[in-house]
C-alpha cells in the first residue's frame, strides 16, 4: 500500500467553551472511520449505543488501489474577548480497523444519537507500535496564559514539555 486518504478537520474553542477540547472533541460521520458501542447516561441508567462512521477503514479494499482511511483533527484553542491563540493540536483518531485492539475507549457518546466524541486523553499513544508514540502533536502552547486555562489545558501542556521543541 503506497497511499492514503487523509481526513483533516479543522476545529476552533473558544475559553468559553474549554470544555470541549479537555478530554475530547467533537467528531462527525464524514470524519472518521470508527466503529463502535458507546455507554450513555440517562435517566435510565447506563446503556449502550450504536455508532457508525461513515468513512470506511480502507478505500477500494482488497483491490490493487487499495488506500487507508487517516482521520486528523487541527484544533485551535483562541480567547474570545482578543482571540490570542492559546493552543494548537494535531491529533490523529484511530483507524476502525484498530477497534479490536482500542475498543470503547475512543468513543464517547455525544449530546444526541449518531453523534460522538473522541476521547483522544484515554489513548493518547499509537500502542501498537514497538516503540508508542504520541496521537497529539502540539504546535503551539502559550505558556503565559491564565493560570486557569493553564491548567485546563495541563494535557496539552504535559505533551509540548515532553516534545523537547518548545
Amino acid at each position: 500500500m503506497k497511499d492514503a486518504f487523509i481526513h483533516i478537520d479543522l476545529k476552533t474553542v473558544q475559553t468559553r467553551n474549554i470544555g470541549d477540547i479537555t478530554r475530547s472533541i467533537f467528531v462527525g460521520e464524514n470524519q472518521n472511520s470508527y466503529k463502535g458501542v458507546m455507554n450513555v447516561n440517562t435517566r435510565q441508567g447506563v446503556i449502550q449505543r450504536d455508532y457508525i462512521p461513515a468513512l470506511p477503514t480502507f478505500y477500494n479494499k482488497g483491490k490493487d488501489s487499495e488506500k487507508i482511511c487517516l482521520s486528523y483533527f487541527i484544533t485551535i484553542v483562541y480567547e474570545d474577548e482578543n482571540l490570542n491563540i492559546l493552543d494548537i493540536n494535531l491529533i490523529c483518531m484511530p483507524n476502525g480497523q484498530l477497534e479490536n485492539h482500542y475498543g470503547s475507549r475512543v468513543l464517547q457518546a455525544g449530546k444526541n444519537p449518531g453523534k460522538t466524541r473522541f476521547r483522544f486523553t484515554e489513548i493518547p499513544t499509537f500502542e501498537l507500535l514497538e516503540v508508542p508514540k504520541s496521537r497529539v502533536k502540539v504546535i503551539y502552547f502559550d505558556k503565559n496564559m491564565d493560570d486557569d486555562l493553564k491548567n485546563r489545558l495541563s494535557f496539552y501542556e504535559g505533551i509540548f514539555d515532553a516534545q523537547g521543541d518548545s
